[in-house]
């Protein structure tokens, strides 16, 4: 079963992670949702699929009044990310959902209409929760054509869909990562395969790093904090991305 996390809390702004579920079917990839919190009001990060809907709904009432969500933050276009769209809008149909405009005739397959949707543009936008504000960060091919990171500079929370994201083997299910060297064996491979562009890469590398992150917390896989921050994004500039062109 999924459960509900926090991992920032000051006053009433939280950060809190929707965490994976050991007892998932093999046949779906594992995933992360965080919500975030001010006040009485929330922004949910990639909802995740309509399969999981269930799960995911139920671990955030435990805690929070799913009926407080403001909006959605879909990453990018993916089924794993947003394919539960029309049965969040079954619950509320005026949630909205922020995404990059290249998705906006696309993902509303998954449900919603013209009013649900608010285009983010390439630059980015600052998205208002309450007197926080939010920042899209620009990810562009950095596995979507059209990919965006949700940025809190006052948690330091640093929402980066699958930059980041590790597949992890049955039995490493730990929130954060414990062992850097370790844990990036399971996100290596993903990387390499998943993000198409090393120019992309090197130029969403310099922008973070310039950022204060506390936390770096991708859709798939452990956290990192702290070091393992500055540590990750050393290690991705470095790495040789888009091995799906045979050379």
């Amino acid at each position: 079963m999924k459960k509900y996390q926090t991992i920032f809390e000051q006053g009433d702004h939280q950060w809190a992670v929707i965490t994976r579920d050991p007892e998932k079917p093999d046949y779906l990839i594992d995933t992360n949702e965080y919500l975030v919190i001010q006040g009485d009001k929330a922004i949910l990060t990639d909802p995740g699929g309509m399969e999981i809907f269930p799960e995911v709904f139920s671990a955030i009432n435990t805690e929070f009044d799913a009926r407080n969500i403001l909006a959605l933050f879909s990453s990018h276009q993916d089924p794993d990310v947003i394919s539960s769209l029309a049965l969040w809008l079954d619950f509320n149909p005026k949630l909205q959902c922020y995404l990059s405009w290249l998705w906006s005739s696309f993902i509303p397959h998954f449900g919603g209409n013209a009013d649900t949707f608010i285009p983010l543009p390439d630059d980015g936008l600052d998205i208002a929760l309450g007197r926080l504000r939010l920042r899209a960060v620009p990810a562009h091919y950095l596995h979507s054509s059209g990919n965006f990171n949700l940025f809190d500079p006052v948690a330091k929370v640093f929402f980066s869909g699958d930059i980041g994201a590790a597949l992890l083997p049955l039995g490493e299910d730990d929130l954060f990562v414990k062992d850097f060297d370790r844990h990036i064996r399971h996100a290596e491979g993903f990387h390499r395969r998943w993000m198409g562009s090393n120019e992309a890469k090197l130029d969403w590398c310099r922008r973070v790093a310039d950022m204060q992150i506390d936390m770096l917390c991708p859709q798939h896989g452990a956290i990192y904090q702290g070091p393992d921050v500055m540590r990750f994004i050393n290690w991705f500039s470095e790495l040789q991305v888009g091995s799906g062109i045979r050379r």
